[in-house]
């Protein structure tokens, strides 16, 4: 499988970086007591201190709020995943655990302040693009209702759409049937390729102790904008 940024967005955004992480071998299944207990204190003291620094103040939702605007998008009517996770919080609107696969995905996406998407591989076909999406484009979301994707990041495959920043597509969504699953990290365009790839080191581990199998990262950027899994 050929992962790959599309080459018209690089040249337009060419700060943009995208983060992969392949896992192979996973075992999906309830939620360690350990990771709902740390979810559940990591959303009580983001809620504190949200008190003191609002949603949109953070500096990787801010980021990712701008990147959207200048992506042609409007972020107030079409909040990407993290902000949205974000502002369920500072409601005191929990999140309850799924199972460890989205518990995970959450957690990363809160700590890490950017959106994330986790997708079964074998319900994709062929190679993965990121492009910037039309108002043609657009899937069946978890959110229970048909998104489409003018001006906003998607993921595509051989049979469509399947994933965004914004809302991903039943299609794709990780059961505890999964055993190989993509992790698509849309990363804050500031971050140093350092930082990026010590970022996804330390999500692949972690995932990696949860749910066992083997795993590899990739960094798709201007300098590497594509990557064969």
């Amino acid at each position: 499988m050929e992962i790959s940024i599309n080459e018209s967005l690089l040249t337009q955004h060419s700060e943009l970086k995208i983060g992969i992480i392949h896992y192979t071998k996973i075992v999906v299944a309830e939620s360690p007591q350990m990771i709902k207990g740390r979810m559940q204190l990591y959303q009580e003291n983001l809620f504190l201190d949200m008190q003191d620094l609002p949603v949109n103040q953070r500096e990787g939702i801010a980021e990712w709020r701008a990147l959207w605007k200048q992506l042609g998008a409007d972020p107030n009517r079409y909040r990407h995943s993290a902000e949205s996770l974000m502002r369920r919080i500072s409601k005191q609107n929990y999140l309850t655990p799924f199972h460890s696969g989205v518990d995970l995905n959450n957690f990363f996406s809160l700590q890490y302040e950017i959106p994330i998407g986790l997708y079964d591989v074998a319900l994709m076909k062929g190679c993965v693009e990121i492009s910037l999406g039309h108002e043609d484009i657009g899937y069946e979301g978890l959110n229970g209702r048909f998104n489409t994707f003018n001006k906003i990041l998607y993921s595509r495959d051989e049979k469509g759409a399947f994933g965004s920043p914004f809302v991903d597509s039943k299609r794709t969504a990780v059961t505890e049937d999964t055993t190989e699953a993509l992790h698509i990290f849309y990363l804050r365009p500031s971050l140093t390729h350092e930082a990026a790839n010590d970022l996804l080191a330390s999500a692949g581990k972690m995932f990696n102790q949860i749910h066992g199998g083997d795993y590899h990262i990739a960094l798709l950027s201007n300098n590497a904008p594509s990557t064969i899994l």
